[in-house]
């Protein structure tokens, strides 16, 4: 049975498939399309994976929240999707449970002018430096009205199930 996470990463992926499918002879590679940059999206999300990060250390979940569109998901293991003005809550919850230092590191980068869709690898850490979780994780930035935000974020754990 597939994890819900690697699921929904489907059904996105299908979707934006799906859509692309309607225009004859179009590519499935969007990265070439004009509108929209590479290098420009991973300067981006360079930046604001960098800001997620000063942010976390800070304690700051509301901060942390306004990255997301107000319709956002955020899919994680073991629990619900948490939506909307949860979300801000939920960073709330993981700051108050230790963590202290997240590590985002961005493998690949596929888009156009609408959806940027950001793979990579997190590490969490606590006030220590003690590893909380580690694991990757996928993200579909969407832009509206010239600004990008998180529409889904979604993370599944690397590490083993406890007993």
């Amino acid at each position: 049975m597939l994890k819900l996470s690697s699921f929904l990463f489907i059904v996105i992926c299908f979707s934006l498939t799906a859509c692309e499918s309607k225009t004859k002879n179009s590519a499935i590679d969007k990265t070439t399309q004009p509108g929209f940059d590479q290098q420009q999206a991973r300067s981006f999300i360079d930046s604001i994976n960098a800001k997620f990060s000063q942010q976390l250390a800070a304690g700051d979940s509301a901060a942390l929240a306004s990255h997301y569109w107000p319709d956002a998901e955020l899919l994680l293991d073991n629990s619900e999707p948490v939506k909307g003005k949860d979300i801000i809550n939920a960073w709330g919850g993981a700051i108050r449970m230790g963590m202290k230092e997240i590590n985002l590191t961005t493998t690949d980068i596929k888009g156009d002018s609408l959806f940027i869709i950001e793979t990579g690898n997190y590490q969490m850490k606590n006030d220590k430096g003690s590893l909380l979780d580690k694991g990757k994780y996928v993200v579909v930035w969407e832009q509206r009205n010239g600004e990008w935000k998180l529409y889904r974020d979604i993370g599944s754990t690397s590490m083993p199930a406890r007993p």
